[in-house]
C-alpha cells in the first residue's frame, strides 16, 4: 500500500504517543519502533532521537493519528497491538488510547475489541511481521 509522506509521519508520531502512554519505553518497544522507523524510511539517528525523547517531547501534538483510510487506520491499530503486546501485556493506557485512535478513524469498536483480543493471545515474537512492513511513502 502506499502512503504519503505525511501519513507516514503521522504513523510513526502515533506509534511514538502509544510507547509513551505508560510512561515506560521498553527494549522490545524500542526494537519495534526501529523496525517502524525504518520501514517508514527515516534515517536510523532521527528515529533513535524521537525514541529516546518522546517522553519528554513537549512539542508533539497529542492528539491521535487520522489517516485517509479505513484500510490505513486498520493498519495502524494492529501495529499498535503488536507493539504494546510487546512488553507481555497490554497496558491499559495504551489499549484506552488505540481505542480512540480506532474510534477517531471510524473504526467499528466490535473489530477494535476482536482485534485486542487476537493481540492479547499472540505469542510475544518481535521478529513477527508489521502492517507497516507493507507500506511505501512516497512524496
Amino acid at each position: 500500500m502506499n502512503i504519503s509522506t505525511q501519513e507516514g509521519s503521522e504513523y510513526f508520531r502515533g506509534l511514538l504517543l502509544l510507547i509513551s502512554k505508560d510512561r515506560v519505553i521498553t527494549e522490545s518497544e524500542v526494537t519495534l519502533m526501529k523496525r517502524v522507523g525504518k520501514a517508514l524510511g527515516f534515517d536510523q539517528e532521527f528515529t533513535e532521537e524521537a525514541i529516546g525523547s518522546i517522553l519528554d517531547n513537549s512539542y508533539i501534538t497529542a492528539d491521535p493519528p487520522r489517516f485517509s483510510s479505513a484500510d490505513l487506520s486498520k493498519r495502524f491499530v494492529r501495529d499498535g497491538l503488536a507493539i504494546a503486546r510487546s512488553d507481555n501485556g497490554i497496558h491499559r493506557v495504551e489499549a484506552e488510547w488505540l481505542q480512540t485512535v480506532a474510534s477517531h478513524n471510524g473504526l467499528a469498536m466490535d473489530w477494535f475489541a476482536d482485534e485486542k483480543d487476537a493481540a492479547r493471545r499472540s505469542e510475544k515474537d518481535l521478529g513477527a511481521p508489521l502492517e507497516v512492513d507493507n507500506l511505501k511513502v512516497h512524496q
